[in-house]
């Protein structure tokens, strides 16, 4: 797990007894799962009236199918145009257009297939129709209507995300409106609606553009986890590739929700003021009609073993900036804290080894960080490293200056007051994130789903706390050092010009 999900035991107890602290805990923790396989973990915090919501599916854009990359990403958004009863004017109207809209795009899709057959101007015909089923389908919609009603009752943060690894849905409402979620997060799932599919997918579309097309850094990003991942999807973008985006239908999103927002797939957690046997009650009822349906399939690709260095050169009109990155193993991997504590004392802010030796010493780089885990996980990926060359510098210095660094320090344990000082980094990460209920409820859920038990928040503790200096030096060396690695750099174009053309970044010294 990457390192803020570490130390919750700072909030929650001592550090030095965290048996105590788990048995403590506990007494405030209430756990059930309905018949239909839907797991509630409900921790009772009482000092304020509010409860903070967390539904997390265990599925994200790594489960995209092939060829439907975005469709993950997509569902989330539709999660927040209404449903039956909110969003609409008449959905019953509604629903006949937005079956016409599906009719004509299917005739669209099936005169294109003809291929050069295809006959121009009837898919033009069909066009003009379809943007007057769009507009009548949209007639009966009520914007952000689902959103006002949250507001409207107190409700706050409220948000989605969907990362490669997992969809979450989550706001915090009064606790007197507890039964208000209780019954909009259950229409979401029992009956999703795909109003306005069509529109947001222009909108993910624009995202996409932004975050991506339109972004060097986002660009770059892209082409190294391509680069890094040749079989495992988390060489896709979470916001799909443009071709895909592009024929996603609303078919695809249903597919995609029949599929994987089973109840046995998904886990909620609720944080505050909440009475655990009301929120039991009202999540049999709500939650209970949600048919029992079989779990999704395992994830079966399997990246297979780097066996040589990957360079990869992004020609853009943008400062120089290197990604460079090293296989490891999973988050359930014995070595998962020790990439933790690496993380940080390699790149802990200006105390960190990379910032002290690049950037204020050697003055070859503006900044250089380090990530322990990327861009998730849950399965194999990357410790990385990314570096912003100085004025007058390149990449490539940049690069053989890392190596001549990694290799001095992994020559020899690191000195205690340094380990030490990451530990202590460790805990303090969370602090700020566990001093709300949202944060709690975040982290119980996203324990219960990685490890299948909340607790393992605690024995982390422990983890952390064995980490030795001669763990860190055995895992530097091990995935660092004796492993081939990926670079990715942005290569600076000069206006509109042919692509500068400097010499080939080196490989390792």
């Amino acid at each position: 797990m990457k390192v803020v999900l570490f130390c919750l035991f700072l909030v929650l107890g001592p550090v030095r007894a965290p048996a105590q602290d788990l048995k403590a805990f506990e007494k405030k923790v209430t756990e059930f799962t309905l018949p239909n396989g839907l797991h509630f973990i409900v921790a009772e915090r009482h000092e304020a009236p509010v409860i903070s919501f967390y539904t997390y599916v265990n599925a994200g854009s790594a489960d995209d199918p092939s060829g439907r990359t975005g469709i993950a990403h997509m569902f989330e958004h539709m999660c927040f145009k209404g449903t039956e009863s909110i969003g609409t004017k008449d959905w019953g109207a509604e629903k006949k257009a937005l079956d016409s809209v599906e009719d004509l795009n299917d005739a669209i899709d099936a005169e294109r297939d003809k291929g050069f057959k295809a006959d121009s101007s009837k898919i033009d015909m069909l066009k003009i129709r379809l943007k007057s089923a769009m507009d009548s389908a949209e007639s009966y919609v009520v914007p952000n209507e689902f959103l006002r009603v949250i507001e409207e009752n107190g409700g706050t943060d409220l948000n989605a995300s969907t990362s490669l690894d997992s969809t979450v849905y989550h706001y915090s409402l009064p606790s007197n409106r507890m039964e208000l979620w209780f019954l909009l997060e259950s229409q979401r799932f029992l009956h999703p609606v795909f109003r306005e599919f069509y529109t947001e997918r222009d909108v993910v579309m624009e995202e996409e553009r932004m975050r991506i097309e339109s972004n060097p850094q986002g660009k770059l990003v892209q082409q190294f986890l391509a680069a890094s991942f040749e079989a495992h999807p988390y060489r896709n973008p979470g916001t799909g590739w443009p071709s895909d985006l592009m024929s996603l239908r609303t078919r695809d999103a249903r597919a995609f929700f029949e599929k994987y927002y089973v109840p046995g797939n998904i886990t909620v957690a609720i944080v505050g003021d909440v009475d655990p046997a009301e929120a039991r009650r009202m999540a049999e009822r709500y939650f209970g009609p949600l048919p029992a349906r079989p779990l999704p399939p395992p994830l079966r690709t399997v990246e297979p073993p780097q066996s040589a260095e990957k360079v990869i050169a992004v020609d853009l009109p943008s400062q120089p900036l290197a990604i460079i990155g090293y296989h490891r193993p999973d988050q359930n991997n014995p070595d998962d804290p020790v990439f933790d504590v690496l993380q940080l004392i390699l790149s802990n802010g200006r105390t960190g080894l990379l910032y002290r030796d690049l950037v204020q010493e050697q003055k070859l780089a503006v900044n250089a960080i380090a990530y322990g885990t990327f861009p998730e996980g849950r399965y194999p990926n990357e410790f990385v490293f990314i570096l912003a060359p100085a004025l007058n510098h390149t990449v490539d210095e940049n690069r053989q200056a890392l190596d001549a660094v990694m290799l001095q320090f992994a020559s020899k344990p690191v000195d205690a007051e340094t380990l030490e000082r990451a530990k202590t980094k460790a805990r303090s990460i969370v602090i700020r994130r566990l001093a709300d209920n949202a944060g709690l409820a975040n982290l119980l859920a996203t324990y219960y789903v990685n490890y299948g038990d909340w607790r393992k928040l605690f024995t982390t503790v422990d983890d952390i706390n064995k980490v030795t200096a001669s763990d860190v030096q055995r895992v530097a060396l091990k995935y660092l050092i004796a492993r081939p690695s990926t670079l990715a750099y942005i290569r600076t174009q000069v206006s509109n010009a042919s692509p500068t053309r400097t010499a080939p970044v080196g490989g390792r010294r």
